[in-house]
Order: structure tokens, then sequence, then C-alpha cells
């Protein structure tokens, strides 16, 4: 099997982290952005790996791909992070946030209905979460950290909020999808990340960029015990300081006959897949996709 998201070590040392991040405090945007293009390049030069990862998936969107698009494609993740610390620390007067499709959220809020909010590796998620915020939605976040605890510590002590907003997926544990179920019936949103499969022993393998790749499918399974309508919750990043969120339907009731489920939840992952497919097209270099996607499970 090929390496997956799970065994892509964090590189960097904390120290280097919590630099670039002073960096962004003391010296402003600017000056962080610039300093990261050394540290991408070397990155680039000598992590073969990640490097052809990026060319494999550039090429299926663009046809193409190059050594400076995989540059390009690796140091939009480094500025993505960067802009983390800003939102996080509401600093973001030097972004234009772009929402679009909001009000899906805002409708659920006062109907006082939780519901699963399915996003992507694509942009901020944080810009989302911030815009949330301010519109009074509290938004939970599932997810995992095990390969980015260095990154989520700086985080954290940033916005101590931050970690408040977590529920920390432990494979196996029922208390998670407990936890889920509580936040869900107090009319709370969770948002969970539907492009990554290696969590997750219920998969769909399905059509992506015209080739099988394996979707997560028991968020579907989650909806439909909960009753709870589904919301495609996307960021897109446009360099140097623009982010597109969008917010549309995605399932008002996720229904899975008896008699075949599986082709069920092979529908629902093919129609999260084209979505996916689809902003990727509009924003090529948004999705933060470093490992051999459409290897992972062959």
């Amino acid at each position: 099997m090929t390496k997956t998201w799970l065994g892509v070590a964090e590189k960097g040392s904390l120290f280097g982290i919590r630099f670039f991040f002073v960096a962004c405090t003391v010296f402003g945007r600017g000056v962080a952005r610039f300093c990261l293009k050394p540290v991408v390049l070397y990155y680039v030069l000598f992590h073969g790996k990640t490097r052809r990862a990026s060319c494999d998936y550039l090429r299926r969107v663009t046809g193409k791909a190059t050594f400076w698009m995989a540059f390009r494609h690796m140091l939009t993740f480094a500025e993505i992070s960067i802009d983390r610390v800003f939102f996080l620390q509401g600093r973001f007067s030097q972004m234009r946030v772009a929402s679009n499709g909001f009000e899906q959220m805002r409708k659920l809020q006062v109907e006082k209905r939780g519901a699963i909010l399915l996003g992507a590796h694509l942009g901020s998620f944080e810009a989302m979460h911030v815009l949330a915020a301010h519109k009074n939605v509290r938004v939970n976040i599932l997810t995992y950290r095990g390969n980015s605890r260095m990154m989520n510590s700086v985080l954290g002590a940033i916005n101590p909020d931050l970690n408040a907003r977590f529920i920390e997926i432990n494979p196996g544990e029922v208390n998670t999808i407990l936890r889920v179920k509580e936040l869900i019936e107090a009319g709370e949103m969770v948002a969970v990340m539907g492009d990554r499969a290696d969590l997750d022993t219920n998969l769909a393998s399905v059509k992506f960029f015209g080739e099988q790749a394996y979707f997560p499918t028991s968020l579907y399974l989650l909806s439909a015990a909960m009753a709870c309508p589904i919301l495609l919750t996307i960021s897109l990043y446009r360099t140097p300081n623009h982010y597109d969120l969008y917010c549309e339907p995605f399932a008002e009731k996720v229904s899975l006959p008896r008699e075949d489920r599986k082709a069920a939840l092979a529908a629902y992952a093919q129609q999260y897949a084209s979505r996916l497919e689809h902003y990727c097209r509009m924003a090529p270099y948004s999705w933060l996709n470093f490992y051999d996607f459409w290897s992972a499970r062959s």
C-alpha cells in the first residue's frame, strides 16, 4: 500500500513553526510570506515523493505539471498555514473573504437544527470557522491531529477556544460518535472532512478526475442515524489574500435503503467526489493534498 496522509509525519521542528508564527505577529503578513519562499523551495527540491504527488494531482486537474507548479502548490499550503494565525487572532483586515450561501447555515440555526458540515482540505477551514463565529453559529470540528500535533499546539496557544471546538477522532472509540450526537441534537454544527479515507473502515470506490479513488462513507451513516442534514462547505484560496467560502445543500436527509445500502453510500460518495472535483478545477492549488491519493488503497 502506498503511504497515505496518516503516515506523512509533520515536517520541521516546533521551534521552526513557532518562529514563523512569531514572525507573523511581530513583522506582519507580508514579511512572513516572503520568508516562506526559500523554505518551500528547499522542501520541493529535496522531498521528491511530495513533489511527485503534487505533480500527479496537478496533471489531472490542469493537464500539465511542472516543478514550478508543484512549488506554487506547496507555497499555497504554506501561505494558508500562515493565514491561520491571522484568522485565529482575529486579524484578518488584510484578507478579502467572500461568502456564498451562508444563509443555508443560518437557516438551520434559526430552526435549531444541527447539521454535518461536509468539508475538504481545500483552502482554510479557519476562514469558515471565523465567519461562522462572527455570525454566532457554533461550529465544532471533527479532526485527527496525530500527524500535526506541533502545529496544533501552537495554534491552540494562539486561540484556546480552538481546542474547545475540536473533537479528536480516536479510531475504534464510541465516545467520539456520542459527542457528535450530543452536539447535533443541541442544534450545533459538526464539521468533518470528507476527502481522507484512512481513519474510516467504510469506504466507497468512485470516479475522481477520471480514475477510481476511495472516499469515506461513515459520515453518511452518521447523518442517516441522526436524521440530520448535510451541508457542503468549501473554502478556496486565491493568492495573495482572497478566500471564497461556499456553503450549499448536500443532503436534506440521507436515505439508505436496507436492501442496497452499499450502493446508496457509494452514490453519496460519488456526489461528494464530483463536487470536490468541481471546486478543485475552480482553484487547483487550493486542494492541499500531497500524497498519492489514487493509489492509497490499491
